[in-house]
């Protein structure tokens, strides 16, 4: 996959994607991090963490003109097949249970449902909507 892994093109796309972005300052603290890594192609990437033998997804970004092609389906592969290289067995990831085209791509990728965080994400609005904690072996 191609790569516009800087952390202003990754910040770039991530505005796109999310009410709440993060900016390139965030994704440049990320990736100076000892094993969080970047799968980035022209229109989405995937942001990772690989510690020990687990890894999480921290964030997925893909334009929402380019939803629906498999590209998200894509970026979650190819982060699991990174972190799975970096040794990790286990890979978990946070979404916000009324996002259903992601829980859907999730559960597409083998994740279930393993945990849950009360309140997690805020809303514009200041309402606040759980977290489901997801995770699938690898290997």
């Amino acid at each position: 996959m191609s790569a516009p892994n800087s952390a202003t093109a990754l910040a770039g796309l991530h505005a796109t994607a999310f009410e709440a972005p993060w900016d390139a300052s965030a994704m440049a603290v990320l990736l100076a991090q000892p094993g969080v890594f970047a799968v980035a192609e022209d229109d989405g990437f995937v942001l990772c963490r690989a510690v020990a033998d687990e890894a999480e997804i921290l964030t997925i970004a893909v334009r929402p003109e380019a939803r629906g092609r498999g590209l998200g389906s894509r970026l979650v592969a190819a982060g699991a097949q990174q972190a799975e290289a970096l040794g990790a067995m286990r890979l978990f990831l946070e979404v916000a249970e009324d996002n259903h085209p992601a829980l859907a791509l999730y559960a597409g990728a083998g994740f279930v449902v393993s945990g849950r965080r009360r309140g997690y994400y805020g809303r514009a609005d200041g309402s606040r909507v759980d977290a489901l904690v997801m995770s699938r072996n690898l290997g």
